[in-house]
């Protein structure tokens, strides 16, 4: 019986050679990338039966690709693999059409949990935001949960003391693009300063957790 094929993408190289050394003694990892250009071309290329992303990416983040790959009728199941432990963010990832959502400090067999999960026609989501995600589903939307994907990326950048120059290296657009992106964010959530947007960043939750020792 042939293998399931698996697509991996996550901008550090360390991470996802770690994660295909995990899966390759069940499945078939057919390639690695590391933006979000690379796994819409990627994708469309290979047809995997699972694609396994990071969301915070160059070029395009992994909510941006899934979207752009939903239009191609891929049979592919996605798994959002991120250290964001935020539910109204998995909940937005199962809109826009992932099948998992894991966050990257759960143990490695639940990756593989998952996988064979999603591949059985199921939706999997890390045991520790599941109740919050479904309310999150069934709930309106509201402040933060109205900011696109990268907008998030923005705040946590900002968030977390990056300069614009910074932020834009980062996520490889101008920074020209992430001061646009700032600035929808402040009309949205109703502020009227960086200060306030920064501070409404942290209040919330969008800066990134510390490294577990």
């Amino acid at each position: 019986m042939a293998r399931a094929t698996v697509l991996l993408a996550d901008d550090h190289p360390v991470v996802a050679e770690g994660l295909a050394s995990l899966l390759r003694s069940e499945f078939d990892v057919v390639s690695t990338v590391t933006d979000g250009a690379q796994l819409v071309e990627a994708a469309r290329r290979l047809r995997p039966d699972v694609i396994v992303t990071d969301l915070t990416m160059p070029k395009m983040n992994g909510l941006e690709a899934l979207h752009r790959l939903k239009p191609d009728g891929l049979t592919t199941k996605v798994i959002v693999l991120t250290i964001h432990a935020n539910a109204e963010l998995a909940a937005e990832a199962l809109r826009t059409g992932a099948a998992g959502f894991i966050v990257k400090d759960a143990a490695s067999n639940e990756l593989l949990d998952a996988i064979r999960s999603v591949l059985r026609g199921k939706t999997y989501l890390s045991p520790e935001i599941s109740q919050s995600v479904v309310t999150a589903l069934t709930q309106s939307t509201t402040g933060g949960g109205k900011l696109t994907l990268r907008q998030r990326d923005v705040l946590r950048l900002l968030a977390d003391g990056r300069t614009m120059k910074e932020v834009a290296d980062i996520l490889g657009v101008s920074p020209r693009t992430v001061e646009k992106h700032k600035y929808q964010a402040m009309e949205t959530l109703g502020l009227g300063s960086t200060a306030e947007l920064i501070r409404y960043a942290v209040a919330h939750g969008f800066t990134t957790p510390p490294p577990t020792e």
